[in-house]
């Protein structure tokens, strides 16, 4: 493969809330609550939350939900993808091809329509809207836009995660909607991806391989579907994801590597989905991986929670913030979602 990640760039909404801020608001401080809230090593996220002025949260419409996600989308993907493209020296006007990514609502048009308008993408740019794939999509819209650039039908792509979760919160005080509520944050990450021609050797990443598995009894453990009872859509976690993740993401990892010949030892930078954090241990049991190696999946979901599709690139990011990349390092991506699907992506310097 030829595409390499050029730049990546992050926005969230407003400002942001400490756990404890939002386990007040959120749901009654009964025992279990507390204990999701208190217990997945979340200290702070961005939420928009419509506020009283005592500082309790307003009841949103199921049609209101749906506004908030085209707005807040709209703002926060802007700035996400400005921000890469600032990175990388760019203008909108440059981009051939758009792929935005969402499971937070549903609109026609979709978030690249509405964006490609507002920032003035050139009218002849090619564009993907991926729906409803959940938290995993961010990898399967980096395969779209990096064959874009292979099948030299792109010179320039961009990946666009938006995941507004505040436009899918149901506030009932129920333990489903608490484990929910508990966990996902607003957040937007874009990819500016281009050809080798584009890139710096040891600092822009080249995409070298992608590998899947669905888990097909787990269909349903994942769900955004319509609550009769609280007359919107809601989320569902099964408590087994953890467990699940952790037993198939091994031999995916496994196949991955061997498609390119090389080892997990020589695995240098990992950026894992933060899920949540039995999600995340279980993803260091499976690989005999510890803390360190995924700090930045700790960074992310301690700073900003489970935003979903664009997880992975909040960490991509993190890991750039450091500075500690050399040339031919290797870096592994691996993200989760409904499905139960498990997507993998080998990355080189």
């Amino acid at each position: 493969m030829n595409a390499h990640i050029i730049s990546v760039g992050t926005a969230n909404p407003g400002v942001g809330h400490d756990q404890e801020w939002l386990l007040d608001r959120l749901n009654p401080k009964d025992e279990r609550t507390a204990r999701l809230f208190r217990g997945g090593r979340i200290k702070h996220r961005y939420l928009a939350l419509p506020l009283a002025d005592d500082g309790s949260i307003l009841a949103e419409s199921q049609g209101q939900l749906l506004e908030k996600h085209k707005k807040v989308g709209v703002e926060i993907g802007i700035a996400a993808l400005k921000a890469a493209l600032d990175s990388a020296g760019l203008n909108p006007d440059q981009l051939d091809f758009l792929c935005c990514v969402s499971s937070t609502g549903f609109l026609t048009p979709g978030l690249s329509a509405l964006i490609a308008r507002e920032m003035g993408l050139r009218t002849g740019c090619r564009r993907l809207d991926v729906v409803g794939m959940g938290c995993h999509a961010g990898l399967n819209g980096l395969n779209a836009v990096s064959s874009a650039i292979d099948a030299n039908s792109a010179e320039l792509g961009a990946l666009l995660c938006i995941e507004v979760c505040s436009a899918a919160y149901v506030v009932d005080g129920s333990v489903r909607t608490a484990v929910v509520n508990s966990l996902f944050g607003d957040g937007a990450a874009a990819a500016v991806l281009g050809p080798e021609s584009q890139a710096t050797a040891g600092r822009h990443p080249r995409i070298l391989s992608f590998r899947t598995i669905m888990i097909p009894d787990t269909l349903d453990a994942m769900r955004y579907d319509w609550d009769d009872e609280a007359g919107k859509f809601s989320f569902f976690l099964d408590r087994a994801i953890p467990d699940k993740i952790g037993e198939n993401v091994g031999p995916v990892v496994k196949a991955l590597l061997a498609d390119n010949g090389i080892a997990q030892s020589d695995i240098a930078h990992w950026h894992v989905h933060g899920g949540g954090k039995r999600v995340i241990e279980r993803i260091e049991q499976a690989l005999g991986l510890d803390d360190h190696d995924l700090r930045h999946s700790w960074n992310v979901i301690e700073n900003y929670g489970n935003v979903s599709s664009g997880s992975s690139l909040f960490a991509l990011e993190s890991l750039d913030q450091e500075q500690v990349v050399r040339p031919g390092d290797y870096g592994l991506m691996i993200t989760m979602g409904p499905g139960c699907t498990i997507e993998t992506a080998l990355i080189q310097w």
